[in-house]
């Protein structure tokens, strides 16, 4: 990935942070997230979810990515897309260097809280390759199932 991170939150920060959220009704571990939030997530081991990422006029696919809460925190309170990056350890914002902004239109979780709908308005590439898509010209060939 090409981006560079968004800063990372410093510890009086996430400790105001976790105060803050003591009094909001957010779960006493020190999750950014509102606790219903937080309790319906099921992240994998390493603490992640997957964001899907979708333009959200056209239904593209445009990427997956990950998030852990705090992640998911500050895509849902600023209005840009925040990842953070497994191979980096670090969090970044989807177009600090690129200038290819995803911006926020909607969120959504699955049934099963393991996965996110991350519905946005993409400016320029999604992929780091510069395609629009990162599943653009990588089809797979697939037998095509039948309805009946």
């Amino acid at each position: 990935m090409s981006e560079q991170p968004a800063p990372a939150p410093s510890p009086a920060t996430s400790a105001a942070t976790v105060n803050e959220n003591a009094i909001d009704g957010s779960p006493a571990d020190g999750s950014p997230l509102p606790a219903g939030l937080a309790d319906a997530l099921k992240r994998d081991s390493a603490g992640l979810v997957a964001a899907i990422v979708q333009q959200f006029d056209t239904h593209e696919v445009l990427m997956l990515g990950w998030m852990d809460d705090e992640a998911l925190h500050r895509t849902m309170t600023t209005g840009r897309v925040t990842f953070y990056s497994r191979s980096r350890q670090e969090y970044w914002r989807k177009g600090d260097t690129s200038g290819h902004v995803q911006w926020v239109k909607s969120l959504a979780m699955d049934c099963d809280g393991d996965a996110l709908l991350v519905r946005v308005d993409q400016v320029g590439a999604a992929c780091h390759t510069g395609s629009r898509t990162c599943f653009d010209g990588r089809e797979l060939d697939a037998v095509v199932g039948h309805g009946g």
